[in-house]
């Protein structure tokens, strides 16, 4: 009895879940019916995302499609999936779509100027999509905040920041706003270093110094070189700016703090301050003052100096080539140079080879030897220099180098020393005149250069002086 009885209020329930409650077009629309549309609307978005996931990490991943690309793809093809799912689902629940029309354009109107940004944001992300200037995994900068492209949707961009904060960004300030990128092409990018060291310090010791730093970092590449620049006269300061360039631009908050680090440690060691504000007072009849009566005076100090170190601009002045150049002319040098280490018996180049850098022993020594007869026929040592008749005269070279012990060298490489002698003829003539001198080398060089077809049998200039000069110019002001 009680069975029928609740089956006949179910049956009273469900007749009323059939009643329509309005029409869309000529189909009557009950709340079965809107229940069922909500549940396959629902199920549609769910398929969607579902398909985009499985699309991104288990699809594109096995073609082996970048992180970048299997966004697009998966983002465009789960929208797309979406709505075809979604109006598969209205003609399954009996929806005429040309019905909705109508209603559509009614409501467009009234949904467009609530929903504007979203639009905004959508055609944004559409944007980003299509024109890949911004990609999952980029490193980029927006509005002061720095981090990496986690994932970009159509409606928002997610940021992962150095702090590990996950942050939404609306589309359409990626799109309006001012945006860094700092890996669009590659991670490779310079970082900037600022240094204020104390008025009356040797600007050109500091740019060695800054430069020597730069290149104790691991991290920092050769080429380009790094630059020291003189940036201006501060209020308590000489400020100047170390530039380096990175391979991984993202890491530049460890690689500055490992280069401050450096930096403090080597001013320290070369006495060089690093000033901080500071204010003089002067005191009016300051003979009037005097030291109370019981103030001891302080024991002497000893006035025995530790040993100076030897600076490059020192051993650079020593140079033959470079006696005579100014505190300018040394700085460039220093600049355009980087010091390489090289191991006992590790050599430095080869006979033959063509010369590709002037090279300064700062300490250790090396050996000059025959190759073919593996004779040795000098050995340099520290202060000493070589690799000039090759670089400036451009013959091969008549000896191998190999290092006899562990060696330090001061290495100018011949596109730098190019970029050094370029419109500096008064520095040219020094250079020819200095090589002149070695006439036994001189003329070996010449021989060499007929035997290899490069200067003629007959050649006119039988002035040492001026035939290096001319063959100087030949080679780095070709135009």
């Amino acid at each position: 009895m009680l069975f029928v009885i609740f089956g006949k209020i179910l049956a009273v329930n469900l007749s009323f879940l059939s009643e329509p409650l309005f029409k869309i077009g000529n189909k009557p629309i009950s709340s079965l019916a809107v229940v069922n549309l909500t549940v396959s609307l629902i199920f549609a978005l769910l398929i969607s995302r579902l398909f985009k996931q499985f699309l991104k990490t288990k699809i594109l991943t096995r073609l082996k499609i970048d992180a970048s690309n299997r966004e697009i793809i998966s983002t465009i093809l789960g929208y797309g999936v979406g709505v075809l799912a979604c109006i598969l689902a209205l003609q399954v629940n009996g929806i005429d779509l040309g019905s909705l029309a109508i209603l559509a354009g009614g409501l467009g109107i009234g949904i467009g100027f609530g929903l504007q940004d979203i639009t905004k944001n959508f055609v944004s992300g559409l944007t980003i999509l299509l024109e890949r200037k911004v990609k999952v995994g980029d490193f980029i900068e927006l509005d002061g905040m720095i981090g990496y492209v986690k994932e970009i949707s159509i409606r928002s961009t997610l940021i992962e920041t150095f702090d590990q904060f996950d942050v939404v960004v609306p589309n359409s300030q990626l799109v309006e706003k001012r945006l860094v990128n700092m890996s669009l092409e590659s991670f490779r990018g310079r970082i900037k270093i600022p240094i204020g060291v104390a008025y009356g310090s040797d600007p050109v010791l500091v740019t060695e110094i800054l430069l020597d730093c730069a290149y104790m970092e691991s991290t920092v590449l050769h080429d380009p070189s790094p630059k020291v620049k003189f940036i201006g006269f501060g209020e308590n300061s000489l400020d100047f700016e170390l530039w380096v360039y990175v391979n991984q631009i993202d890491q530049q908050v460890t690689i500055k703090s490992s280069i401050f680090y450096i930096i403090e440690y080597q001013f320290r060691q070369h006495k060089i301050s690093i000033p901080f504000p500071q204010r003089d007072l002067w005191v009016k009849n300051s003979e009037t003052l005097s030291l109370p009566q019981n103030l001891s005076t302080p024991p002497q100090l000893s006035s025995e100096e530790p040993p100076q170190p030897i600076f490059l601009k020192d051993i650079l002045k020593k140079v033959c080539y470079f006696k005579n150049c100014n505190d300018f002319y040394i700085r460039q040098l220093i600049e355009l140079g980087y010091r390489k280490q090289f191991q006992a018996s590790e050599v430095i180049f080869r006979e033959g080879e063509t010369g590709e850098g002037f090279y300064i022993i700062l300490s250790g020594s090396v050996e000059a030897y025959l190759e073919k007869v593996d004779r040795q026929i000098d050995v340099l040592r520290t202060n000493n220099f070589f690799g000039e008749f090759s670089l400036m005269l451009g013959i091969p070279q008549p000896a191998g180098i190999r290092a006899l012990e562990d060696t330090l060298l001061f290495v100018i490489p011949k596109h730098n020393f190019q970029t050094f002698i370029k419109d500096k003829p008064d520095l040219v003539n020094r250079l020819a005149e200095e090589l002149a001198k070695r006439q036994e080398i001189v003329a070996n060089c010449q021989i060499k250069l007929k035997e290899l077809g490069l200067i003629e049998e007959s050649d006119p200039d039988q002035n040492p002086v001026v035939w290096i000069r001319k063959r100087i110019q030949k080679l780095f002001n070709p135009h």
